[in-house]
């Protein structure tokens, strides 16, 4: 579901985003929740803040004789100044409907001065966020991606098997898979699972009873069953590993989407990770999309669903289906809208 044009948008600053870029998509129509405060080109002829530092901009005044840049109709921005803006660094996301009210809760990964925390929004009206809670844990050192199951609880993969990196390599070195899935709820947090070389994306299945994780590391898709045992009282959701404990996927898979009709898992994967790492616009990194069909079963199908050489789109980390459409992203080009009918 595409949003209709921003009439009250977010705005958060990325550290080190292109400014022309995010004023080029962040304009009008499209999933773009986040711009740049500076895309205002239409002006800030007034600004109000409330106690809780949510300040809100009118923009794009057209007055008799006076000069104007801005041709589009006006619109009104919302600035949440509680955020460190100047070093709000986005990574994996995931969102949770409430149920019982239909409040729609962002999480976002977040890596300010290169740390790692989770804050959580709430969306609200048309296209506006408000930030309610920033998370931080020891377990959570090196998150990677996030999967919510609550208003307030997810599970996230860390990426990095010790906060000390020079560790963390040497466990590669030695082929030693330490990375790990931490739970996180109000009431508790831990190590969910293990044995993992490097953790991911993370999503969960339709009916909520797997979780799925990208070893990036090692070719492959992890699965975990979510199983609830009866501990001091409490009832308490582990994460089992399944007798077929991964689906080999012979690329280096980022992010994991989950079609809510089929239960089909789509991968954005790295094909050749070393020319993302050493960048050179001359031979750019590829993108491999792939899908994964009957992953419970005996025999799962992996299909190559897109694949591109980067001369279309670089480095492809995610693509996610609906209805007949996908949308595929990437860790700094571009993303690309595609018709599967």
């Amino acid at each position: 579901m595409s949003l209709k044009s921003i009439q009250l948008t977010v705005c958060q600053v990325s550290a080190g985003q292109n400014t022309t870029a995010l004023c080029e998509n962040g304009g009008g129509e499209g999933l773009f929740l986040f711009i740049f405060l500076f895309c205002t080109e239409c002006g800030a002829e007034d600004i109000t803040i409330l106690k809780d530092g949510l300040a809100f901009f009118s923009s794009g005044l057209k007055f008799p004789e006076m000069h104007s840049f801005c041709d589009e109709p006006g619109k009104m921005y919302v600035l949440n100044l509680e955020l460190d803006l100047s070093s709000f660094n986005p990574h994996g996301i995931s969102v949770y409907t409430d149920e019982t009210d239909d409040n729609i809760y962002v999480f976002v990964v977040n890596h300010p001065h290169e740390a790692s925390q989770v804050e959580i929004f709430r969306f609200v009206a048309e296209d506006t966020l408000v930030h309610l809670k920033t998370i931080t844990h020891p377990l959570l050192h090196s998150v990677n991606d996030i999967v919510a199951v609550g208003k307030e609880s997810f599970y996230a993969t860390n990426h990095f098997s010790f906060p000390n990196q020079a560790l963390h390599f040497l466990t590669i070195i030695l082929a030693m898979p330490m990375c790990d899935v931490v739970y996180y709820s109000p009431s508790e947090v831990r190590v969910a699972a293990g044995g993992i070389m490097s953790g991911n994306g993370i999503n969960i299945s339709p009916d909520k009873r797997y979780i799925y994780v990208s070893d990036i590391l090692d070719h492959e898709i992890d699965i975990f069953e979510r199983k609830k045992e009866r501990l001091n009282e409490l009832n308490v959701t582990h994460l089992l590993p399944l007798e077929v404990l991964s689906v080999g996927v012979g690329s280096l898979c980022d992010n994991i989407e989950v079609d809510h009709r089929t239960g089909d898992l789509w991968l954005g994967c790295h094909p050749n990770p070393m020319k993302m790492l050493n960048f050179d616009l001359k031979d750019p990194p590829g993108s491999e999309i792939l899908k994964i069909k009957n992953i419970h079963s005996e025999h799962p199908v992996v299909s190559m669903e897109y694949a591109d050489n980067g001369q279309v789109i670089m480095a492809s980390t995610v693509a996610a289906p609906y209805e007949g459409k996908l949308l595929i992203g990437t860790v700094f080009h571009k993303a690309l809208y595609c018709d599967l009918r």
